[in-house]
């Protein structure tokens, strides 16, 4: 059975964007190393990453919202190519969660910034198992690494240790395939 990995990032990246050829570099590279991609489903990064994905031969999944399509009659993009329906968007987001046997973070806005929290808390709170939720690129590093310094007490440090940091695309996937397939590509 293959492996599912979650990429998360901001609809905002549209074609010709650094942000966009970064997501569509990142399902590439994943579908290459053997792994489905799921997704939100829909533009920006949702659409880059399936492109790339499905592009390099891969399985892409995409998680789609009955409100979001009544709200912005969204479709789900051309690269997907199973659509799993949500009634809302919290059900939506908590599926994709669950889907991913490792969760990705591309840069994002406020919708990002909830799925790594929910996935982050999730994951603290034992409520799903712990798996590998790698953020990807500088302004992760920059904005949680603030927020650990100054939560103190609030956060152990094994909850702090549930994140991992990559640089770039490549360094995401190789810390996904030592996590889930103890590769070190």
């Amino acid at each position: 059975m293959m492996k599912v990995v979650t990429v998360f990032g901001g609809s905002a990246v549209r074609s010709g964007d650094q942000g966009y050829a970064q997501a569509e570099r990142l399902g590439a590279a994943l579908a290459r190393a053997g792994y489905a991609v799921a997704t939100g489903g829909y533009e920006g990064a949702m659409e880059a990453a399936s492109k790339g994905a499905a592009e390099a031969g891969g399985r892409v999944i995409g998680y789609s919202c009955e409100a979001l399509a009544r709200w912005h009659g969204l479709k789900p993009n051309r690269w997907v190519q199973e659509v799993i329906p949500s009634q809302t968007l919290h059900e939506r987001v908590v599926r994709l969660i669950d889907a991913g046997e490792a969760l990705l973070a591309l840069p994002g806005g406020v919708g990002t910034l909830s799925e790594v929290a929910l996935s982050w808390s999730l994951m603290q709170t034992r409520e799903i198992a712990p798996k590998p939720l790698v953020l990807i690129g500088d302004g992760w590093q920059a904005t949680l690494s603030t927020f650990l310094e100054t939560a103190g007490t609030y956060i152990r440090s094994a909850d702090a240790d549930l994140l991992a940091f990559a640089e770039d695309t490549d360094q995401a996937v190789k810390l996904v395939r030592s996590r889930l397939d103890g590769k070190h590509a």
